[in-house]
């Protein structure tokens, strides 16, 4: 590999000759070698529309040439399009601060606006202006999870909610015996359970939308330690003013700086809210599962659609791959939420330290939702139901005598559902022999549609 020699204030070091990165990049490189995996494209594009955003506040204060201004812009909007991504290699393990990736981020800006100019431009003094590493990490932390929110989760769990609920209307006049403690209980209509499960996914997107205020408060401003040292005072509005007007958010400076540069509080309220999404995930995925369950000697309250073979020795076998991929995406959830939970106590002094992990995890966090919600719906909305095995099933459930203690009493209503039970005969069979009640007063008694009202 041809090489070329870059200088910083800790001396020379080799450089790829072809690389738009320069010495602070490189000596990130050398240093970490630890996962291979970069941090996401998508943090990446949040700290260039950062430095953008600067560029153009800086700008218009007459602090920065409009033409490097103009040209540090131009070079932003390239990574933000996902031009030039292998120039951002930085492992996600790193410095805490995230200055390896900052510097990074500055030094191709500076590269490609200055070939631009046909001058000199400054990784630190232009393109870094106003800021420190300190305050746009944390900021690009917030961008980033906020705009994964509004234009990734929050679409598909939109779509979710609306396939249960659909799905759910579809089976509104089918009743199957409900279930408590994997037991059988009372029963309930398909729409009853369903309505549920899309309840679980409307207040998560509530929660979600809840805190999108404070994840869009900006550390941007405070620069080093939260006084916000060599930055213009109106150069944060100005930023957010630009950041608004390139993603139809509403980003605005941090109420207080210290505890936005100290703290990830918002970043760990996020995680704990997208684990609730996961939880909430998995008990439909398990759900499904359960009801799929069969077809011989399970549940088989439903069929899933048959997307692939189930088995390299068993033909025929197909399994419920939906719920145990959505199972599996939510168990990564609960794991990255706790990783987040031990970075947020990183916050020593005026920074927290674990900021590329938080960045990371996040945005992980929300794709994995994000991709496994439409899926987990497309299963939903295909699933049929096996309506002969309810039927029969919900006759001989011995609980609907439950119906009946207001009228003979708990033990004698007892006594009836276990003789029930033992001979493998419907309620209503046995109600018949060992009570006073007519056939049609038991037959309203027992109905099991009416029971779910």
């Amino acid at each position: 590999m041809k090489m070329r020699t870059e200088k910083d204030s800790m001396g020379e070091i080799e450089v790829p000759a072809n690389a738009l990165y320069g010495a602070q990049t490189q000596r990130a490189i050398n240093n970490f070698p630890i996962s291979g995996q970069p941090l996401p494209p998508a943090f990446i594009s949040a700290i260039a529309k950062i430095k953008a955003a600067c560029a153009y506040a800086n700008g218009k204060l007459n602090r920065l040439d409009q033409d490097k201004a103009d040209a540090i812009i131009t070079a932003a909007d390239a990574v933000i399009a996902g031009q030039h991504t292998a120039e951002f290699p930085i492992d996600i393990y790193q410095t805490g601060s995230g200055t390896s990736t900052n510097m990074n981020v500055n030094e191709v800006l500076a590269h490609l606006a200055a070939t631009e100019l046909g001058q000199a431009v400054s990784a630190n003094d232009d393109v870094n202006m106003g800021q420190s590493s300190n305050d746009v990490i944390p900021s690009a932390v917030h961008v980033s999870a906020a705009l994964s929110l509004s234009t990734g989760l929050m679409p598909a769990l939109l779509q979710l909610e609306q396939a249960i609920s659909t799905k759910g209307e579809q089976l509104k006049d089918k009743v199957k015996t409900g279930r408590t403690h994997l037991m059988d209980a009372m029963p309930l209509r398909f729409d009853q359970e369903l309505g549920g499960w899309a309840t679980q996914i409307r207040y998560a997107s509530q929660r979600l939308d809840g805190l999108q205020s404070r994840l869009q408060q900006l550390a941007l401003g405070g620069t080093a330690i939260g006084t916000g040292i060599n930055a213009d005072p109106r150069q944060a509005q100005l930023a957010c003013d630009y950041l608004n007007q390139h993603t139809g958010l509403n980003f605005c400076p941090a109420e207080d700086y210290f505890y936005s540069l100290s703290s990830q509080d918002t970043a760990v309220e996020l995680s704990g809210q997208l684990k609730t999404l996961a939880v909430a995930l998995m008990k439909i995925a398990n759900d499904l599962r359960w009801m799929n369950s069969g077809p011989l000697t399970g549940i088989a309250e439903i069929q899933l659609p048959a997307l692939q073979p189930g088995s390299s020795i068993m033909p025929g076998k197909v399994n419920p791959v939906i719920p145990e991929a959505v199972a599996m995406v939510a168990a990564q959830i609960i794991g990255l939420d706790t990783a987040n939970t031990v970075a947020g106590q990183s916050g020593n002094f005026q920074l927290n330290v674990m900021l590329p992990l938080v960045a990371n995890n996040l945005l992980t966090m929300t794709q994995l939702l994000a991709n496994s919600a439409p899926l987990l719906a497309q299963a939903i909305s295909g699933f049929t139901v096996n309506q002969a095995h309810i039927d029969e099933n919900l006759a001989k459930n011995p609980i609907l005598v439950t119906a009946l203690n207001p009228v003979i009493g708990y033990d004698k209503a007892a006594k009836i559902a276990k003789l029930a039970y033992k001979e493998q005969r419907p309620i209503l069979e046995v109600a018949l022999e060992h009570t006073d009640l007519s056939e049609d007063q038991l037959r309203k008694l027992l109905d099991p549609a009416a029971l779910t009202r």
